[in-house]
């Protein structure tokens, strides 16, 4: 696979959303049902899928005020096109429609580090609450 022969698609309207579902999933990135990880995305500010041969390879969202702040969340590429870049585009896409914010991003804590390289360090200040507690903690995102 070639990176310019991916399709980036920032409409919702002409994604499978099952795709999205699985693939985020697949990295426990999620525990939302198909119709609610679809009204995620529509709600977020910046949508970036990647499409190569009319199959959903790539995600990933940002939720924003469109003027000083914006977080990224569920960059994810699905598992058989890993380590090709595509990860890379999706950021990249995302800061393009978040520029002149200050940008957080949110990862699972196995890919801690992978975005240094775009100018992301780690914030000494943040506290979440979350809505399923024992699910995130058995996914290592908290204490």
């Amino acid at each position: 696979m070639n990176i310019k022969d991916l399709e980036v698609i920032d409409n919702c309207d002409e994604v499978d959303f099952e795709e999205v579902n699985h693939i985020l999933n697949f990295y426990g990135l999620s525990d939302l049902d198909t119709p609610t990880q679809e009204k995620v995305f529509r709600n977020s500010y910046v949508t970036v899928f990647l499409r190569y041969e009319d199959k959903i390879v790539g995600v990933g969202r940002a939720i924003s005020d469109g003027i000083t702040h914006a977080s990224i969340y569920n960059i994810a590429v699905r598992d058989e096109y890993r380590g090709q870049g595509i990860g890379k585009v999706i950021i990249d896409e995302i800061l393009k429609r978040v520029k002149g914010c200050t940008v957080t991003l949110y990862t699972h804590p196995r890919h801690i580090g992978l975005y240094e390289h775009w100018g992301f360090r780690r914030m000494k200040t943040s506290y979440a609450i979350f809505h399923n507690e024992g699910y995130y903690e058995k996914q290592g995102f908290i204490e």
